[in-house]
């Protein structure tokens, strides 16, 4: 009897394992997968490291789908437009590698960016090789680099996803602005609040 119980719930915790990767990179790591050249909705083939920006680089994973997305869209398109005003390149990951076939397809990518107006990369982060090197796992999460390409602040966007009328802190907006200013980062992590990127089964 227990061996059959072992046999029906180990497939069940190595199921629930498939779907989450690793610690995130740490506060001071180098950006991994800088290089890797990705489909941007402009129909080019782009890297991170092609969109650095003069101060820093702003990774952020998102998708079309999540309710959390699509609730913070006005905050995330407020927080990336002022990134690229401080000189801050921005690129947004797509790493639903197990939607790609449906509503995170890249003609459905091209779709959603042009509605909401994206004036930065949004590609598709194949296999999710960036997400799982970067050690992400929500949508929406955010890893800001400095110049050097050298991780300060990763987390939340703010300190609360829910209701925007009630947030406290501006966590990225902050980070950024003592990026820019040379000022060392005062909270350098934060938890991020969203759906968990759907990553294929290995």
């Amino acid at each position: 009897m227990k061996k059959i119980l072992i046999a029906l719930v180990l497939p069940a915790i190595l199921a629930s394992m498939a779907f989450t990767i690793g610690e995130p990179l740490t506060i001071g790591s180098s950006m991994p997968k800088a290089d890797v050249k990705m489909l941007d909705m402009n129909g080019k083939m782009i890297s991170i490291k092609d969109v650095a920006g003069t101060n820093g680089t702003l990774v952020m994973f998102s998708c079309n789908t999540c309710p959390y997305v699509i609730k913070n869209q006005e905050r995330i398109l407020a927080i990336n437009d002022y990134a690229k005003k401080m000189k801050l390149g921005v690129i947004v990951l797509n790493s639903n590698e197990a939607y790609r076939g449906g509503e995170d397809s890249p003609e459905a990518m091209k779709v959603y960016a042009k509605e909401q107006k994206y004036n930065w990369s949004y590609v598709v982060d194949k296999n999710h090789e960036v997400a799982d090197a970067f050690g992400a796992n929500r949508t929406p999460e955010v890893f800001l680099f400095d110049k050097s390409l050298n991780l300060v602040y990763h987390g939340a966007i703010d300190d609360n996803p829910s209701d925007a009328t009630a947030v406290g802190r501006q966590h990225l907006k902050e980070a950024i602005n003592e990026l820019v200013t040379g000022k060392t980062i005062s909270v350098k992590e934060t938890k991020s609040v969203g759906c968990s990127i759907k990553r294929n089964k290995p």
